[in-house]
């Protein structure tokens, strides 16, 4: 279980957008070596700094964010922090061993500081401390990685279990009083997956019976098509009145299966990520809900601790809040609010943030789902 602690003074609704003020505001002081007596603004040569070395590693390409918005948002802000750092990247295919031997090729290359989203965190635990013992700091991004890190950046995941419960229960109408769930929770060596369930877990446990719960090795869709046509066969096509499923590719198996059953109308079905796919299939009404997540301020935040941390500064100017993983304690952390995305409020959350335009949803395929949804341009 996560132990996770934040400072009182700081209001967790909302936190995001005072997120990136802050952030900009520390990052511009820390990463421009700025007097605090000076009142001047520095010139370029004190915003490049030194220069600074940084690995990133992402876990897998099954998930579409990792390459068409994280990597890039992390790769441009910290290029624009430090001009003169680079960065060695490196994407594990969902392959432990491979992810194990890219971290010890960075290592070798002389990074200064590794940006690591873990394929598995348990086995990536002593991968870690080899990095920490030479003086290499691994900034957990996303998932929270085992052993001795630096720092942590994601969201916190709990709050987003406990949305997707929430907005699922609501879409259950009177069915959220004792009806019947399946639970698609995510990969089991994602210690996130447990987080997840957990918060989910505190608003459904009690109001519905939860019929079936798996893990979903890799979270692979393909999986919980599996997943899902047992739970379909053990308890009946007209037994299941909502899923859980725990991201957008998880609920992209549940529905194919579901749809293979010729289950009609489809139980309400959640997701996270907000992926595009998933968007157009709540636009169409095959999907009840996502959590989105927004890409930017977790980005930036980690791309400025690596850089400071690159650096020799502290991460603790950044990263106010605390989380314990299963080796240590205090570590420091940024834990941003996720956001439930629904039908109703794709203009104002993922319209609005630039994430997608009503072009790239409503496609010719969309276009009267769309209408129906009064989502025009």
């Amino acid at each position: 279980m996560v132990r996770v602690r934040t400072p009182d003074v700081q209001s967790r609704p909302g936190r995001t957008a005072v997120f990136v003020a802050t952030l900009t505001l520390a990052v511009g002081l820390t990463a421009c070596g700025q007097a605090a007596d000076s009142g001047a603004a520095p010139d370029q040569g004190d915003v490049a700094g030194e220069s600074v070395k940084i690995g990133l590693l992402l876990p897998d390409t099954i998930t579409a964010r990792w390459e068409n918005f994280d990597r890039p948002l992390i790769e441009n802000r910290i290029a624009e922090l430090c001009p003169d750092c680079t960065v060695e990247y490196a994407n594990a295919q969902g392959n432990v061993a491979t992810q194990q031997r890219q971290m010890e090729t960075m290592i070798t290359q002389g990074v200064d500081v590794l940006i690591l989203d873990a394929v598995d965190p348990k086995a990536l635990q002593n991968s870690v401390r080899n990095a920490t013992e030479v003086n290499v700091p691994v900034v957990a991004y996303d998932r929270l990685a085992e052993g001795p890190i630096a720092a942590y950046v994601s969201f916190d995941g709990a709050e987003v279990g406990r949305l997707q419960g929430e907005v699922l229960l609501e879409a259950m109408g009177g069915k959220a009083d004792g009806g019947q769930i399946v639970m698609m929770n995510g990969d089991p060596a994602d210690p996130n997956s447990d987080w997840f369930e957990e918060g989910a877990r505190s608003v459904l446990e009690g109001k519905v019976k939860i019929g079936k719960s798996y893990d979903t090795v890799g979270w692979r869709s393909d999986v919980a098509h599996v997943n899902m046509a047992g739970a379909i066969a053990a308890l009946g096509p007209d037994s299941i009145d909502g899923v859980y499923a725990a991201n957008d590719a998880l609920a992209f198996g549940v529905i194919s299966a579901l749809k293979a059953n010729h289950i009609s109308p489809l139980p309400p079905v959640t997701g996270q990520d907000a992926e595009l796919a998933a968007v157009q299939r709540i636009v169409e009404g095959e999907q009840t809900m996502t959590v989105y997540k927004p890409f930017e301020p977790q980005a930036e935040a980690a791309a400025a601790i690596a850089v400071a941390l690159g650096r020799g500064e502290p991460a603790e100017a950044i990263a106010e809040d605390e989380i314990d993983n299963t080796t240590d304690e205090d570590i420091p952390a940024v834990l941003l609010t996720p956001i439930a995305v629904t039908v109703d409020n794709i203009v104002d959350t993922l319209v609005k943030d630039g994430m997608y335009t009503i072009d790239q949803i409503c496609t010719p395929k969309y276009a009267s789902a769309c209408e129906r949804a009064g989502l025009t341009t």
